[in-house]
């Protein structure tokens, strides 16, 4: 295994702890015990940790070692907020450039989260939920937006899996799910806009809930209802 390929495991088998909570946030990550448990040298995975620092997956402490990063709200918000706008801007473009191959594929994808929720397979949902929104951004054709969104992602990979602790959350995903692509098959760009709003804004408002269940969710951080399907 070259070290660059060592380096793509490790980073890969880090995601997963921390998306699955073997991993949890304010876990010390000790690299002598992980490179065991990963089977690599210390070199590669010091690699992968300074990537998942990069991403603000894990938080580095002089004369402590790297830590998995707590949840906070602030960090919720600020990241969903980028979010926002650059998926917005993504769908606006990428909506109107799809053929039909394109949303059958699409769906296709949804099916597959569908799936994946149906064996309660998180991991597996997380997934496949990735693929399907980044279908979406992808066909935009717009690389640097993609990757900055991806990079979002990736930082906010810990408060997707709180989220989807949740059976009722994971079903609320499916259903929102089908919406996006009732919207899409009508090729009303507007809607699947709106649409993927209030789904972006309904883990929000879940995980701070999570986060801080004995605070009430506030009037501005509640999701808007601004479109429903016919």
């Amino acid at each position: 295994m070259t070290r660059a390929t060592a380096q793509d495991a490790v980073l890969a088998a880090l995601r997963e702890d921390i998306l699955t909570g073997v991993l949890a946030p304010g876990d010390q990550l000790v690299q002598e015990s992980l490179a065991e448990r990963y089977g690599v040298s210390r070199v590669p995975l010091r690699e992968a940790l300074k990537t998942l620092e990069s991403e603000g997956q894990v938080a580095y402490f002089p004369h402590r070692g790297y830590f998995v990063a707590e949840l906070s709200l602030a960090d919720l918000r600020e990241v969903y907020r980028l979010r926002g706008l650059l998926e917005d801007t993504a769908l606006r473009e990428a909506v109107p450039t799809l053929d039909d191959a394109d949303i059958e594929e699409i769906v296709r994808l949804c099916d597959n989260v569908v799936e994946a929720a149906t064996v309660d397979d998180v991991l597996a949902m997380a997934e496949a939920n990735r693929r399907f929104h980044f279908a979406l951004f992808d066909a935009a054709g717009m690389p640097r937006l993609s990757r900055l969104l991806r990079q979002l992602w990736e930082a906010t990979d810990a408060y997707r899996a709180l989220y989807y602790q949740g059976s009722h959350n994971r079903q609320q995903v499916l259903a929102e799910h089908e919406q996006m692509v009732h919207a899409l098959r009508a090729r009303d760009t507007a809607l699947v806009v709106a649409l993927h709003d209030e789904h972006r804004a309904h883990s929000v408002a879940a995980v701070e809930v999570m986060l801080n269940p004995h605070r009430p969710r506030s009037r501005q951080n509640a999701p808007h209802h601004r479109m429903e399907l016919p």
